[in-house]
């Protein structure tokens, strides 16, 4: 058995859920999202939880298991609370700013980089930290993805952009690595 898919999604306040033989629609105060339900994935709801079956042990079946189930979890968290991702810029002349729905990144190139926000993402700046929030949990991730992948952070400096928290692992320059050897 899935140790995740076999536990119950409970519906929080202010979350409404639709089910549908093809989908599930899920409805609250951030807006509305839609999870399809695979072949071979049963969902019912028993008052306020969502209960997710599959038909047979079959590899696919168990594989599918507990990734509807996250699913279906991420969407009711995503209505209700939503999700955010904050990312640091480090260096000198480092900056970002929000002209509308575009996102403007002065990371050390000759020009600066624009970057237009998916639609149901929003983007924010303070000082140096960028902080990506929305209800739908893949786009977050890939957004904020996207926006590392600009200027990832370098191993000499630690200069870039980076998570809040993400530790980078430094590595010694020429000069450290030649005298100690």
């Amino acid at each position: 058995m899935s140790r995740i898919g076999i536990k119950p999604v409970a519906i929080t306040d202010g979350a409404t859920v639709e089910i549908t033989p093809i989908q599930i629609t899920v409805k609250g105060s951030l807006g509305e999202l839609e999870v399809a339900i695979p072949h071979g994935i049963k969902i019912t709801q028993k008052e306020d939880k969502l209960f997710v079956e599959r038909m047979s042990d079959a590899k696919q079946y168990r594989a599918l298991h507990g990734t509807v189930r996250a699913l279906l979890q991420n969407a009711i968290t995503g209505v209700t609370k939503g999700f955010e991702k904050k990312l640091e810029l480090v260096g000198i002349g480092y900056r970002a700013a929000v002209e509308g729905e575009d996102l403007i990144l002065q990371v050390g190139f000759t020009h600066p980089v624009k970057v237009t926000a998916p639609a149901g993402i929003t983007t924010k700046v303070e000082k140096n930290v960028i902080t990506i929030s929305g209800r739908d949990k893949h786009r977050v991730g890939q957004f904020s993805a996207e926006i590392r992948a600009i200027r990832k952070p370098e191993p000499y400096k630690g200069k870039g952009i980076r998570y809040q928290g993400e530790i980078v692992r430094m590595k010694q320059g020429k000069a450290a690595a030649k005298a100690s050897g």
